[in-house]
């Protein structure tokens, strides 16, 4: 999408849009021959998909498998190869760290490494939260690297982020997790030839070596896995963009990361999927857009658990008819990509879509993957996305003469 042009044609209305963001949401068959989608009893989606356009969204291009970072920046309208933007600026943004032009941000996952130095848990049994913070501390309080001062701040769960802060560093660094388990780490590289890069990556190497040092008597969180380095982009907000006063409910540090990139306001979330839910109702009318993520239905995928996956899904459907009480302009309801329990991982697949305004075109009687593949939008690139908000909502004003 052009952002360029949004800005010249948005305006301020009183219309109001809800953007609901399931991760993960796009599936794949079954035994049974359903999705999770597909599988899962949705009375409430279906009601309102037999009221709305329908379509399948692409988040990068045909049979690249996303990131969460690419696929929401999609979703808010920015080309995710253009702004590219590291995992690790997202989670230190997430968890309020200030981060300035010189420091370098890495994502961190806790693992587990066997005694012949291979993975075998990506995510070290997804210790809970608690556990992540007492080590996120260990590792802040005793790694040393020359030159640098060096930040652990725990995020969530297994996950945590890593900030080094000095003069002449670089995001052009590979990762060190190998994306299976059953594989040795691997060494961080530069991904060009300068200095920076060069410097950088000797130094995250030197990170994870003290790393395993201090954790190799825990268990099973004996290692670290650094990803998605990166550092500040600058990204236009929604504010210039779109001229919304834009607001964001999110669980997951990461996400508020993103939403904070994008210049929304960080909403104080309730607890569970409900909370969430209920925290839109609280502040709904202080705002004329909210992004409302909900995280269990990645997990349920990439724990490879297909009932799970249905059951969250049934717990957001239960909430639909408190949002239409609310009266929105503009509801989407999406994922900012697949996570099929059959991958147990992100997949490349169409990611189902629906928005629902009084100017919509109905082709079906319920929410599905198949059903979104017929849908009037048909498949689309996922930056389109705000452009069809915008529009329905009548905050566009009318290009050309």
């Amino acid at each position: 999408m052009n952002l360029d042009l949004m800005r010249e044609l948005s305006v301020s209305t009183d219309s109001k849009i809800v953007l609901l963001v399931m991760d993960g949401l796009g599936g794949l068959p079954n035994s049974d021959g359903k999705t999770e989608l597909e599988a899962a009893n949705t009375p409430h989606l279906d009601s309102l998909a037999a009221a709305s356009d329908l379509g399948l969204s692409r988040p990068v291009a045909a049979g690249v498998s996303p990131g969460s970072g690419p696929g929401h920046l999609g979703l808010f309208g920015y080309n995710p190869l253009r702004y590219e933007v590291g995992r690790g600026v997202l989670s230190a943004l997430g968890v309020g760290f200030e981060l300035g032009e010189n420091d370098l941000a890495a994502r961190l996952n806790f693992a587990t490494k066997d005694s012949s130095g291979k993975i075998s848990d990506r995510r070290a049994g997804r210790i809970p939260s608690e556990k992540g913070a007492e080590l996120a501390k260990l590792l802040d309080e005793n790694i040393n690297l020359d030159g640098v001062e060096t930040f652990v701040l725990p995020e969530k769960e297994y996950r945590a982020v890593a900030i080094l802060r000095g003069q002449g560093l670089s995001g052009s660094l590979t990762d060190s997790d190998p994306q299976r388990v059953g594989l040795e780490p691997l060494p961080v590289k530069p991904t060009d030839d300068s200095p920076e890069a060069e410097k950088s990556a000797s130094l995250a190497n030197a990170f994870i070596e003290q790393a395993d040092d201090i954790l190799k008597e825990e268990h099973p969180a004996n290692t670290v896995l650094m990803r998605g380095f990166g550092m500040h982009p600058a990204l236009p907000s929604f504010d210039e963009t779109y001229r919304l006063n834009a607001a964001a409910i999110a669980s997951y540090p990461m996400y508020k990361g993103l939403a904070r990139l994008a210049g929304m306001k960080l909403l104080k979330e309730g607890e569970g999927i409900a909370g969430e839910f209920e925290t839109l109702k609280e502040n709904w009318g202080s705002y004329d857009f909210f992004f409302l993520h909900v995280k269990p239905t990645d997990s349920a995928g990439e724990d490879g658990d297909h009932r799970r996956k249905s059951s969250v899904i049934e717990e957001v459907d239960a909430q639909i008819p408190g949002i239409m009480d609310l009266e929105p302009d503009v509801l989407a309801v999406t994922g900012d990509h697949g996570t099929p329990a059959k991958l147990k991982s992100h997949s490349w697949h169409g990611v189902p879509f629906m928005l629902h305004s009084p100017y919509t075109l109905p082709t079906a009687e319920s929410f599905g993957e198949r059903t979104c593949a017929g849908g009037s939008l048909g498949v689309f690139p996922a930056e389109e996305i705000m452009g069809l908000l915008m529009g329905h909502a009548l905050k566009l004003k009318r290009y050309g003469a």
